[in-house]
Parts: structure tokens; sequence; C-alpha cells
């Protein structure tokens, strides 16, 4: 018996072995593929911020609108439910392909309808233009969802790592040639037309998802049902990210609202483009322990604190070096987007938090978590887009640092049972790297002060280079063992 109990227990352990590695392996690949090809496309985009005017930008968010509710409805919560299956046929993804196919053609057509609505709505003719254009990309998604879905349950991000990185260099060489050619906010719509087509085909080839759908959706409803409600979820998560532009966007010029934007995007640039790929490996890994309540507690609580070691001090460093990373990346005539990006830049922490819960509750069969947290976040950010929108750019940021704090209180309570961890877990994993940033940016805002006048660019690289060195220290200084864990986890990648 003993024998026979130590062999169950080694098994289990190796099982574990091999589940971590495959994670890392994961990780290493969604995440750094994510940062290459964000790095490709950070260099053109901040060229092409550099050529293009805030207006083009404040035109392109209020198309960004319709996109973001359309896009809700892309299928990729269906996609998402096929991972969660312990057993897939070829049967089921075909149909998942034809649920895909139907979806987003009707999505298309839809776009295109309401197109002159949203025109009216803004006041500006050139959005209805812009909206017909953009509605071919969801033509892609069927062949962008379904190929991630496959490589997804396999946990190969490798494969992904490459198609992604392909499409980046591809987007990015659309970017610089229409920005340089004189396309103005066209540029906008090329570049990501290019990204989703080059991505589709890429992942297509790369998970050899050659299949034919089925329109036959007999026995499929599981798929069905999982994918609304995670579909309704993100019609929450519309409300609560799109409500500032679509209230900003009748009320702003499109000069002010390019500004508000811009600035959103340089704060977000860390929950929206890193910790995303970071969820998808987090979505298989939590599916894989949806049946191990102990093990996916530390499992959330270790991802939160890796997160948000990397995530604190990139918001605080961007709080305290707001003016010349504006001036340099984007020059002297978005100054204007300083004191927007220092409040934005404050209110993230506690985004990213709230972002991390949503594929703990999916991976584990309850979507229905993110749904009733969304709605909550789409309850408190509109109330509070509504009262800051007539403090202009600047009463909006103000909006995300007044509701995002309340917004993770009142998920977390909702989140944190269901997962398994207490809200004191995610505390004791914030609260090291939460100091060592705070110490980081105090001494960067300090040194800021006492330079002598100097250009934004050679500036801001002393100011970058003082918060690393400076981060690095306070790590060790009162956190050693969370850098040796990111300096282990660094390795075994």
């Amino acid at each position: 018996m003993a024998g026979a109990t130590n062999h169950i227990a080694n098994h289990a352990s190796e099982a574990e072995s091999g589940l971590a590695q495959q994670v890392r392996a994961a990780v290493l690949w969604r995440s750094g593929g994510q940062i290459t090809a964000q790095i490709v496309q950070w260099g053109a985009t901040f060229l092409v911020i550099r050529i293009l005017t805030p207006a083009d930008y404040g035109l392109f968010a209020m198309t960004g609108v319709v996109m973001a509710f359309m896009s809700m409805l892309d299928g990729y919560g269906l996609a998402n439910g096929l991972i969660r299956q312990p057993h897939v046929t070829p049967r089921m993804i075909r149909q998942l392909l034809g649920m895909l196919i139907v979806l987003n053609a009707g999505l298309a057509t839809v776009q295109c309808a309401i197109a002159p609505l949203a025109a009216a709505y803004y006041r500006q003719p050139e959005v209805a233009a812009l909206l017909r254009v953009q509605a071919l990309m969801y033509l892609t998604t069927p062949f962008i969802a379904l190929p991630a879905a496959l490589l997804a349950r396999a946990m190969d991000f490798r494969a992904q790592a490459k198609a992604n990185m392909l499409a980046a260099v591809a987007a990015a060489g659309t970017a610089l040639a229409g920005a340089w050619s004189g396309w103005g906010v066209w540029t906008l719509v090329a570049a990501p037309f290019v990204l989703f087509t080059t991505r589709a085909v890429a992942m297509t080839w790369q998970a050899r998802a050659f299949v034919l759908p089925s329109f036959d959706f007999r026995g499929a409803g599981h798929l069905a049902r999982y994918g609304g409600l995670m579909a309704l979820g993100q019609l929450f998560w519309f409300v609560q990210s799109q409500a500032d532009v679509f209230v900003a966007g009748r009320t702003f010029s499109a000069h002010a609202l390019g500004i508000y934007t811009t600035s959103l995007f340089l704060a977000q640039i860390f929950v929206a483009k890193f910790v995303p790929a970071l969820n998808d490996v987090a979505f298989s890994a939590y599916a894989r322990l949806q049946d191990d309540a102990a093990a996916r507690a530390l499992a959330f609580a270790k991802a939160v604190r890796v997160v948000m070691a990397a995530a604190l001090p990139f918001y605080l460093g961007l709080a305290a070096t707001a003016e010349p990373l504006v001036l340099a990346m984007l020059g002297e005539k978005w100054r204007q987007a300083i004191p927007v990006v220092r409040l934005l830049a404050l209110a993230m922490p506690f985004v990213t938090v709230q972002v991390l819960y949503q594929p703990a509750c999916d991976a584990i069969g309850r979507p229905g978590i993110s749904v009733r947290n969304g709605a909550t976040g789409a309850a408190i950010m509109a109330v509070a887009f509504l009262l800051g929108v007539g403090g202009g750019a600047t009463g909006l940021a103000a909006a995300w640092l007044a509701g995002a704090p309340l917004y993770l209180l009142l998920g977390s309570r909702r989140a944190l049972p269901a997962i398994g961890a207490r809200g004191r877990d995610v505390l004791r994993a914030v609260r090291p790297a939460l100091i060592a940033a705070l110490m980081m940016a105090a001494v960067v805002v300090a040194t800021d002060r006492l330079l002598p006048p100097l250009a934004p660019v050679p500036r801001l690289a002393l100011l970058v280079a003082l918060g690393v060195v400076a981060y690095g220290v306070a790590l060790s200084a009162i956190a050693r063992p969370l850098l040796r864990e990111l300096v282990a986890l660094a390795r075994r990648a």
C-alpha cells in the first residue's frame, strides 16, 4: 500500500512538474513573442504618432467605439470554450469554424449598415467610410480564433509567437508607408487590416487548421452557452472601456479626443499589450487545474506577484517621467498629454489586478463572475466618466483614478472566493513590489528636480536608467525573495 501511495505521489509530482515546464515555455513564447512583436509595432507607432495629428487619432478613436462593441460578439468566447473541453472531435472543430464565420459575416454586415448613424452621432462624415472598410477585418477573425484555440489547447505558443511577429512586421511596414505617403487617418485603418490578415494566414498555417466549416450546429449548444456568457462579460467590458470615448466623442474636438486616447494608449501599454498574452497562458493552465482549488489559488497568487512586480515599476515610472517621455516619444505638439498620462498611470495598477481575475474564473467554468464584475465596472466607470467629462481629458483621467479602486474592491469580493484565494493573499503578493516601486519613483522624481535643463531624450534616458537601478536596489533591500523568484523564473524560462 505504501509503495502504491508513493507511486501515485510521484506520478502527481511528475505531472505538476510537466505542467510547470509547459507553462514556463508557454510564457516564454507567448510573452516573449508579444514583446518582440510590440517592439516592432511600437517603433512604427511612435514614428507614426509624430507624423500624424491628434485629430487623426481622434477620428480613429470614434470608430474604435463601434469596433469594440461589435468585436465583443466575434466569437472568441466560443473558441475559449473549445480550450476547456477535455476531448475535441473534428466535428466540433468544423462546427466552431462555421459558427465563427456566421457570426463575423453578420458583424461585418451590421457595421456597414450602422456606419452612417455613427458618423451622424459624432458629426464626422468620414467616420462612416472608415467603419465600412474596417468591417472587412471581421472576415479574418474565424481564421485567427480557431487556430489560436487549437494551439492554446496544446500550449503551443511558439507557433502563435511566430505568426504574431510576422503580422507585426507587416503591419509596422504598412503604418510607416501610409504615414509617409500622406494617408492620414487611413494609415490607422490600413495597418490593423494588414495585421489581422497576415495573422489569419500565418495562424492557420501554424495550426494546420485546414478544415471545412460545418453549419450544422446540433450538439454544439455547450460551446454557444459558454461563448454567450463570455460575450455578455465583454459587453460590460465594452461599456466600461469605451464609455469615455463615447461620451467625450460628442463633446470634445477631434484634437482633444486624440490627446486623451493617445494618453490612454501610453498608460495602458502594459495591461493592454502584455497582460493579455500572460492571461492566454494562464487560462490554459487554470483550465488544467480547475479541479484543484489549492493549486489554483497558489498559481493565482504567484501570477499576481510576478505580474505586479513588472507592472508597478512601469506605471509609477511612467507617472514620474510623463513629461520627458511625452516630449521625447511624441513631440511638442502632444504636450497637453503630460498631466493626462500621469493620472492614468496611477489608475492602471488597479485595472491590472482586476484583469487577472477573468482567466482564473473563466477557466474553472465560472464566466458568470466575470459577467457580474463587468456589469459592476460598467456602472462605476460610466458614472465616473459622465462626472469627469466636464474637466476635459484631465477630468476623464481623474475618473479612471477615482473609479478603478472601487471597481477592484467590489470585483475582488466576487472573484477571490471562486478562485480559492483571499484578499490578504493579493495584498501580500503586491506589497513588496509596491514598496520598491514607490521608493524608485521617489528617487526618480527627486533626481529630476535636481537635474539641470536637458533635452527630452537624454533626460528620459537618464531617468529610466536611474529608475531601473533604483528598483533593483530596492527589491534587493526589502524584497530579496521576490527578486530571487524573478531571477529564477527568468533562468528557467
